[in-house]
């Protein structure tokens, strides 16, 4: 049968779904998002994402492709009643024509993530930060962080038992900034590990504590130990916030 694909763009809180990816005894994203384009677009409808985030973790941007028989017409209307029928905590931003063999997770040229961190109380980022209220050192986070565009091989930061063929990743950008309260780590790279950005936060904490110092970075990451790097931190305080594409997978500017 002929069928059109699309890239659908949306984002959602995290905190009530185990999360994207289908599960058999617990609520997800994917569920949650495949039943209600099953039911207006009154066929089976499997979305296929850019990546997978863990119970907890937030999106404000997640790619995720699909196919349609017949093609879509009126692409404002299919969100308007996609965001309708979804609840409050998952919204859809644009649906776009891609060409067939276009991909959302293997055509994805890199992904961004965010980690935002709170140093007092606040009651209005409840599951949306971390609260961590020991005095940290930002500049040797920093200091530290820059040392992750040094390598390749992030076996350290993964977690243990996954079954990857390849532990490489390329990391494009690495560093905390503050934005009024928040603390926000930003980090970019072709594709991430299972759990690698908590980890990687939770070892730049250490560092920001005075538990490791910053040139320790080099010896855990050459390691390839994941008991040496730091802790995992929480998963509310992290976004999956941008994820690029090459321009020629799309086939015009619906949406």
């Amino acid at each position: 049968m002929e069928y059109s694909r699309y890239f659908l763009e949306f984002s959602y809180v995290g905190t009530a779904y185990h999360g994207w990816q289908r599960q058999p005894n617990a609520i997800s994203i994917q569920e949650v998002m495949e039943d209600a384009f099953q039911v207006l677009l009154k066929h089976q409808c499997e979305l296929t994402a850019a990546g997978r985030t863990d119970t907890g973790v937030h999106a404000r941007q997640m790619i995720a492709h699909f196919d349609t028989n017949p093609p879509i017409q009126e692409f404002d209307q299919l969100i308007f009643r996609l965001n309708q029928f979804l609840p409050k905590d998952i919204a859809i931003q644009s649906i776009k024509p891609v060409k067939k063999e276009a991909h959302a997770r293997f055509d994805a040229l890199s992904r961004t993530y965010e980690y935002h961190l709170v140093q007092k109380k606040s009651p209005f980022k409840l599951g949306t930060t971390y609260c961590l209220i020991q005095h940290l050192d930002f500049n040797a986070m920093n200091a530290a962080a820059k040392i992750l565009l040094e390598y390749e091989d992030f076996e350290c930061f993964s977690k243990s038992n996954t079954d990857v063929k390849t532990f490489l990743c390329s990391i494009k950008r690495a560093e905390w900034n503050k934005l009024e309260e928040t603390y926000i780590f930003t980090i970019t790279a072709n594709r991430f590990l299972r759990n690698m950005v908590r980890a990687i936060v939770g070892t730049l904490i250490e560092v920001g504590l005075g538990k490791k110092k910053i040139q320790e970075m080099h010896q855990i990451i050459q390691s390839k130990n994941r008991s040496l790097a730091g802790y995992s931190v929480p998963a509310e305080g992290l976004f999956l916030t941008q994820i690029y594409y090459p321009d020629t997978i799309y086939l015009d500017n619906n949406g």
